[in-house]
């Protein structure tokens, strides 16, 4: 043990021993360091302080890291896919919308990815939307299901009935607003939740009020939908809603212009003329007394809430003012009436000679 003590003393020894010791320690640094920049090193640099990722239902690990390369957000690429892989991250891929910051180390962003974290979008439903197209293409710019899947499924006779709806009567279980949705959602998750909107929206309160005017809800969104296509003017809601409600107590057919236009498919039409009134189609309510078989929009709560809080008048006309302020003029009797749209047809024809 003295000898072996006192050889390790000697100079030569002393060099051997701090050359093994330099190199541990040389190892364990740089070991530390590379696992360090594998894992905890800041690896995300997006413009603008965030990136959003998009991964598709069925991606494969090599999709995810083509769209990473696409984005160009990795300051380091080879490490990603070493922790990746560690993780064991190209076995567990969730779809999803993910939001990547500037700053975040692999080791944060491998574990957003692996626990599907995902940022929701904000759908908004606003505008007039008029057809189930429509609505399907809307949706569509904010969630990963397209059009024609979205389109399918609102056309689903079978699926529709599944919330007690068709696909006549399924726009009117949209309420036009901003929900946050996650983008990966199926049309089918997205249809429930808009079930569940539907059903808050129709309290007892409003469920009350439709049962006073003996309408059911969906009525009540019919009609609806028809008053938000007659005026801009969110103040004579209730006025015009009360109109329609009583032409359909007094079983006189609703003669509706907005609902020849969603008929002849034509929303552009400026005036309507005799051939358009005699257009076959459930929808045409010069034709046909009562509602149409569905809304030819999706109206929004301030339309649905003028129908359930309609005035109470004697009116059964009205007219667009010959002023073009938007606004309408109410009559009692077809004399009236038809004083007030002959004013508004002159105006009209003298507004094109004037343009001409």
């Amino acid at each position: 043990m003295k000898f072996l003590l006192h050889n390790f003393l000697r100079p030569r020894w002393r060099t051997v021993l701090f050359t093994l010791l330099a190199l541990a320690g040389s190892v364990f640094i740089f070991s530390g360091l590379g696992y360090y920049y594998c894992y905890y090193a800041p690896n995300v640099t997006a413009a603008g302080g965030a990136a959003y990722l998009y991964i598709h239902a069925g991606a494969t690990y090599g999709e995810v890291i083509d769209s990473l390369d696409r984005l160009n957000v990795l300051r380091n690429a080879a490490t990603f896919r070493r922790a990746a892989e560690r993780e064991h991250y190209p076995d567990n891929i969730h779809a999803g919308r993910y939001k990547l910051t500037s700053g975040m180390s692999n080791k944060m962003l491998i574990r957003l990815l692996l626990l599907g974290s995902e940022e929701p979008v904000r759908l908004t439903l606003a505008g007039h939307i008029r057809t189930n197209r429509r609505l399907a293409d809307l949706m569509s710019r904010y969630i990963e299901p397209d059009s024609l899947m979205l389109l399918a499924a609102l056309n689903d006779a079978q699926l529709t009935a599944e919330y007690g709806f068709t696909p006549a009567t399924i726009m009117g279980m949209f309420i036009p607003d901003t929900y946050e949705v996650y983008w990966g959602i199926t049309v089918k998750a997205l249809l429930k939740r808009m079930k569940r909107e539907y059903d808050a929206f129709w309290n007892g309160d409003r469920r009350a009020k439709a049962a006073a005017l003996g309408m059911t809800q969906q009525e009540v969104v019919t009609l609806a939908s028809i008053v938000y296509e007659e005026t801009l003017k969110p103040s004579e809601m209730p006025r015009v809603a009360g109109v329609y409600v009583n032409r359909l107590t007094k079983g006189i057919p609703l003669q509706a212009d907005p609902t020849l236009k969603y008929a002849v498919g034509d929303f552009t039409l400026r005036r309507i003329l005799n051939r358009h009134k005699t257009v076959e189609s459930p929808y045409n309510t010069y034709l046909y007394a009562g509602l149409p078989p569905g809304p030819i929009c999706v109206p929004p709560a301030a339309a649905i809430d003028a129908v359930l809080n309609c005035e109470r008048h004697e009116y059964l006309y009205f007219c667009a003012k010959a002023d073009f302020s938007g606004y309408h003029s109410f009559s009692k009797t077809l004399a009236q009436h038809n004083e007030y749209a002959c004013a508004y047809h002159e105006a009209l024809d003298e507004r094109a000679k004037n343009a001409q």
